[in-house]
């Protein structure tokens, strides 16, 4: 990959996490727990999904906002370190993408299936909030794309540091 390519790659990216993270901060800021399950209806179902959703999307909007900031720290360096970019986009993959789309308490899954019908990939465990819906599926369409940008970083990245280590090693 050329340097110009993964600077690129380091600006959009960082785009879309600083748009995720906005995104989260501002849902974050405004939603509580009581005013979620109060919305659903029936506490005792909603009480704990809630919670454990609410706690995936903190969980993610730290990892966003610490890889957003490790690529700024990158792109703001007077000579583009190509090795810390890369390292950088494969946190990025493994952090946050990952945790998106399968995110600890189980609260949504994807159905990779809906994404060649042009619907929506996540099923929610649960009927969530409108506001929930709305914030985790406008997050899909985000992570979706940075994910297909960012496929490198999923294996090959790893196998060429393992090329690179067993040949420094000879």
């Amino acid at each position: 990959m050329s340097a110009t390519h993964l600077k690129q790659l380091c600006e959009e990216t960082y785009t879309k996490l600083k748009k995720v993270s906005m995104e989260l901060e501002r849902f974050l800021n405004q939603v509580t727990l009581s005013g979620l399950v109060s919305a659903s209806g029936d506490p005792e179902e909603f009480e704990t999904y809630y919670r454990t959703y609410l706690s995936d999307l903190r969980h993610l909007l730290v990892y966003c906002e610490n890889a957003y900031e490790r690529l700024g720290v990158s792109l703001r360096r007077a000579r583009f370190h190509e090795e810390f970019a890369e390292e950088v986009l494969y946190q990025v993959y493994h952090t946050c993408i990952n945790n998106f789309y399968y995110p600890k308490g189980e609260v949504y899954e994807e159905d990779g299936r809906l994404a060649y019908t042009g619907q929506d990939c996540i099923i929610f465990r649960k009927q969530v909030v409108p506001e929930l819906q709305q914030l985790t599926l406008s997050l899909s369409r985000v992570f979706e794309p940075m994910r297909n940008d960012l496929q490198y970083y999923e294996t090959d990245y790893i196998a060429k540091k393992q090329m690179q280590n067993e040949k420094a090693q000879v």
